[in-house]
């Protein structure tokens, strides 16, 4: 897809590998082919907004939200691929998405899975419980879940720039998301001794980690087919991860 420098944040580095091979830079962004630029940023809008800043700083003229989310929608499965129309907040903030830019991308990606459309909601805290996925469905009518795309929206409203997300169902609306899962995976890469020692913490967690980690594999293979649509241009060689 064509449009100038396009900066890329994603949450976490297992997301940033579906991208394929990156080169790290020296001011701690990845080139992932000419024309697209990586950051990876940690969970957290926070955090989204300080790499979507150093994006543009970077010369990024276009801004990406991309990774996985949570189901909302209880008819979407793992694996679904989430292209929204407008990223919003629990306390009322909405950002639209660039509507040329989110055309382009459904019909690259409809030719692999119809992706779905509507609203997502990003959150400031990870939205783990079935009852509170229904409750914020019914609340707002958000398709999906994530942490990360409204700091991401606000830093290219802020910027004048054109903003899209591009999500994937890993957790649907009808599954609890271990805290240990989300403890283990804060800093951008997920630390097993965290997750272990979460799941020892709560044995009755592995039930709920066993499903996930189904559903887990279908996101994964689902982004890494929507990452060739996204970043169709040849992978630069070099260094291999964010």
């Amino acid at each position: 897809m064509n449009g100038g420098l396009l900066g890329v944040v994603a949450a976490l580095e297992l997301e940033a590998r579906t991208m394929g091979t990156a080169v790290r830079r020296r001011d701690g962004l990845s080139s992932l082919s000419d024309g697209v630029l990586l950051a990876v940023s940690g969970m957290g809008g926070v955090l989204a907004a300080i790499a979507a800043r150093s994006l543009a700083d970077a010369g990024a003229v276009r801004l990406l939200s991309f990774g996985m989310a949570g189901g909302l929608d209880p008819t979407l499965s793992a694996g679904t691929v989430v292209v929204p129309t407008e990223v919003i907040s629990l306390s009322g903030m909405r950002f639209t998405t660039s509507a040329q830019w989110r055309e382009q991308l459904c019909l690259g990606i409809a030719e692999q899975r119809p992706p779905a459309g509507g609203v997502l909601l990003s959150s400031a805290t990870p939205i783990d419980a079935v009852a509170d996925k229904a409750a914020l469905f019914h609340e707002t009518g958000a398709v999906a879940v994530d942490m990360e795309s409204l700091g991401v929206a606000e830093v290219a409203a802020a910027r004048g720039l054109p903003f899209m997300a591009v999500r994937v169902i890993v957790d649907t609306a009808g599954d609890v998301l271990p805290r240990a899962v989300v403890a283990a995976s804060q800093a951008g890469q997920v630390s097993m001794r965290r997750l272990i020692g979460g799941l020892a913490l709560a044995p009755l967690d592995w039930v709920a980690m066993i499903r996930l980690a189904r559903r887990h594999r279908a996101a994964l293979r689902s982004l890494s087919a929507v990452a060739s649509t996204c970043f169709p241009a040849p992978r630069a060689a070099g260094a291999r991860g964010a």
